[in-house]
């Protein structure tokens, strides 16, 4: 015995206590040994469901190692990439903001210099101001010492004069003397000078700041960062994007080699699957060449086409009942159907595939608890081979989709929702992951009375939901909410069937009765 286990290991019966439980209910979670399998079914509330432990624990180990799958693809996929935008953003804002200090440092340089420049403009203005007085200063100056020293000189001239008088004899000189006194009694005026100053103004910080400019201020902020992950149950809001008034027609495969072409699946945004109404499916490039043929196994027409995310093949085959795997050359069958056949296909974020099936009532089986008279419809989810889900009535108990018809092409959509183009029932019918239903789309309310009669269906990155109106040579899109959106009918389109878009939204379209698979761009 491996001595990791122990005794305490053993699972023990929940009701007696004692006998080991090799037996489990899944409805109660209840572990249970042989002898009191009968006296749990005794509890009539529920529909007991008891299996061998050992299939309960194999379950449950697949649905952990699901679970695994799930959260390593979203790792991979949308996580992990998410955080190397990241980085690589943050290292592009680390060399944009050392630019941008540089620049800002320049700028402050720039205007320091022409605050400069200012005010060496008015020291020289000033400095004008005082050279000019000082000039005007020195000129009354000047004036008042030249006035004097003619004075001066005079005056010196009258004391010799006088001297010269008081020491002649002579009458006649003493008798024409005349006196200046009076005149040099009176004194030149006065200069009053009031002498300029300088009065300086006490400079104000703040506003020399404001004249001087200002810094916008930092704002550093976090955003919440989401992933376009689509999961169970999960609301999903991508950015908008506007719709184009008229779509554009990027490219047109011309023929495709069917008589009526039924199916278009994307491999990548430059390669796309088809299928028609022979045996053959048909892998084109964007010029319209032919890269790969596949003849089904059986020799049957295939009824639909899907990619997986690996990016292999996978047809349903009505006649047979049965789902095969294109991979490489070979062609593996996933699933063999009792009562019921493959309609159309759809594979799922996480890898799961979605199947429209519709009743046998042909079949003998008799024993098959679904093999009732009447035709039915469902949408089954398989993980491999396993089935997971079954989607086929509404919480009244009442069918979700038309028994009638075998047009029944379904989408899965970026919040999960499975959305089903119910041909007979004239409506897109749109439950969530769950199977509950959330809407029935009838056409839009602005058209009342017109024909709808939805064939091939698809979803975009937007969540938008389209489908297109054979009959009418126009495709709907409608929100995840069954919103009206746009009709795309003004672009050449005829008898519109499957539909698929690339990871870049651009719409794909076969042409039912051309033959024709026309690329169109119907975003901004």
């Amino acid at each position: 015995m491996d001595p990791r286990h122990s005794a305490q290991d053993v699972v023990r019966c929940a009701l007696c206590r004692d006998a080991v439980a090799p037996l489990y209910c899944n409805v109660c979670h209840t572990h249970l040994c042989g002898d009191c399998v009968t006296k749990h079914f005794s509890d009539k509330s529920k529909v007991h469901n008891v299996v061998p432990l050992e299939q309960f624990l194999s379950t449950d180990f697949e649905n952990k190692r699901e679970a695994l799958k799930r959260d390593l693809q979203e790792l991979e996929k949308y996580i992990f990439p998410k955080y190397q935008e990241s980085a690589a953003i943050i290292k592009t804002q680390k060399t944009d903001q050392l630019k941008h200090s540089q620049k800002l440092t320049s700028e402050l340089n720039i205007q320091g210099e022409v605050l400069y420049r200012e005010i060496h403009t008015i020291i020289q203005r000033k400095q004008a101001e005082i050279d000019e007085m000082n000039a005007q200063h020195l000129a009354a100056i000047e004036k008042q010492e030249d006035e004097t020293n003619k004075a001066l000189h005079e005056i010196k001239q009258v004391i010799q004069d006088l001297k010269s008088l008081l020491d002649t004899s002579d009458v006649g000189l003493v008798s024409k003397y005349r006196s200046r006194i009076e005149e040099f009694r009176k004194l030149p005026n006065k200069l009053k000078i009031s002498l300029p100053n300088f009065l300086p103004q006490k400079i104000n910080r703040e506003e020399l700041l404001k004249q001087f400019g200002s810094l916008s201020p930092l704002s550093i902020d976090t955003e919440e960062q989401g992933f376009t992950v689509p999961s169970p149950g999960a609301e999903y809001s991508p950015p908008a994007r506007p719709l184009l008034d008229v779509p554009r027609l990027i490219t047109d495969i011309p023929t495709t080699g069917y008589d009526t072409l039924y199916n278009v699946s994307c491999l990548s945004d430059e390669e796309i699957w088809t299928s028609g109404d022979n045996k053959i499916m048909k892998l084109y490039n964007l010029k319209g060449e032919v890269q790969k043929s596949v003849q089904t196994k059986s020799g049957n027409d295939p009824w639909d086409i899907t990619m997986t995310r690996s990016g292999g093949l996978v047809y349903a085959d009505y006649s047979d009942r049965s789902i095969n795997l294109v991979s490489g050359t070979q062609i593996q069958t996933l699933i063999t159907l009792q009562g019921w056949r493959p309609l159309y296909l759809c594979s799922t974020a996480y890898g799961d595939l979605l199947v429209t099936m519709t009743s046998d009532v042909d079949n003998d089986n008799s024993d098959s608890d679904e093999n009732d008279d009447d035709k039915q419809t469902k949408v089954v989810r398989y993980s491999g081979s396993t089935e997971k889900q079954t989607i086929q009535y509404d919480d009244q108990g009442k069918p979700l989709y038309s028994s009638d018809g075998f047009t029944k092409y379904l989408s899965e959509n970026r919040n999960s929702d499975i959305c089903v183009a119910d041909n007979d029932a004239d409506a897109v019918v749109v439950v969530s992951a769950a199977g509950k239903l959330r809407f029935r789309y009838t056409g839009p309310p602005s058209t009342p009375g017109e024909s709808f009669c939805p064939n091939g269906i698809t979803t975009d990155s937007q969540a938008n939901i389209l489908t297109s109106d054979c009959y009418n040579h126009r495709i709907h899109i409608i929100d995840q909410d069954g919103l009206f959106l746009r009709f795309l009918h003004n672009c050449g389109l005829q008898d519109p069937w499957g539909l698929c878009v690339d990871s870049r939204d651009y719409l794909f379209v076969a042409e039912y009765y051309t033959g024709k698979v026309k690329k169109l761009q119907y975003y901004k």
